[in-house]
């Protein structure tokens, strides 16, 4: 039988999941924190630690949590995972594409790199800067989104309606990130999710949120919707442009009927997902990683 390392600080559902696909296909799977993974280096020993590997390195790596921390810890994380795929062993999703996706300002960068529809975006350090590019964007009556660089499930995500607003604008780390608010079509407050396995859009949502915030974790509802041509390419080159196997994608629909994409998450989460559709993600999941990777 083979082995997966599975990184995660919170196996959860969906660590259960998972280890339920790999096992379906011949595979046990260990649950390990990034934390608790090290470089050692000295002859004749492998240069990466992996509680629980000792004697064998995994046949590959499912990336389904990267922990917070100080920059030093967060690219120690990173830096493992870079080695491992050095050494041969599958990671998925790799280093990159996570670098890609948790860094929000890459990820505006390279989706407009792309030619593909993403909000006007700031990412800056200075401060005054930051003011005026608000001040300006409301005189002109739109809102601003203003999140964390860093960041997922909504945490530290505010919007800026009026100016008195901007008392509260904060840095996160020194650099502010600013984002035109994007408007949706129809009553409420709703966003898409599309689900992308190894270049094809397998599975759609709607999230309809109790807020201007969309997020599952949050409270949103979650329907099934008829995945149109354009929104499934449109997921499809985004997950491309971060060179990722497997992405959740953030699409919004504006009022004028036109598609934007908000966000692309290498780690997303699918108990929503499959809760309004008929898939089990985590096989699906499993069975791209060991068929286009380990049994290529």
């Amino acid at each position: 039988m083979g082995r997966i390392a599975i990184f995660t600080d919170d196996p959860g559902w969906h660590g259960k999941q998972l280890s339920l696909a790999f096992a379906n296909l011949g595979y046990s799977s260990d649950f390990v924190s990034l934390t608790q993974c090290y470089f050692s280096i000295e002859p004749g020993q492998p240069p990466v630690v992996i509680p629980g590997f000792e004697q064998a390195m995994p046949d590959a790596v499912f990336v389904r949590g990267v922990p917070g921390g100080s920059l030093e810890e967060v690219v120690l994380y990173l830096d493992i995972l870079h080695a491992l795929k050095v050494m041969g062993i599958p990671v998925y999703n790799d280093g990159y594409a996570v670098e890609r996706s948790v860094d929000k300002g890459m990820t505006s960068f390279l989706l407009h790199n792309a030619g593909l529809p993403t909000p006007l975006t700031w990412v800056l350090r200075n401060r005054d800067d930051a003011l005026s590019i608000a001040e300006n964007e409301l005189k002109k009556g739109h809102l601003l989104i203003t999140k964390p660089l860093f960041g997922s499930q909504g945490e530290g995500i505010r919007r800026l309606e009026k100016t008195t607003d901007l008392f509260w604008l904060t840095s996160s780390h020194g650099v502010y990130y600013l984002q035109r608010f994007v408007h949706c079509s129809g009553e409420g407050f709703s966003d898409n999710r599309v689900f992308v396995v190894n270049g094809r859009a397998v599975a759609s949502m709607r999230r309809r949120g109790k807020s201007w915030l969309n997020n599952v974790a949050r409270g949103a509802s979650c329907e099934r919707i008829e995945l149109d041509t354009e929104m499934a390419e449109l997921a499809v080159k985004a997950t491309a442009a971060l060179a990722m196997d497997y992405a959740g994608v953030d699409i919004i629909q504006d009022k004028d009927g036109h598609y934007t994409i908000i966000e692309v998450n290498s780690i997303p989460a699918w108990k929503g997902l499959e809760s309004v559709c008929d898939i089990t993600v985590a096989q699906i999941l499993a069975d791209d990683l060991i068929n286009r990777y380990v049994n290529a």
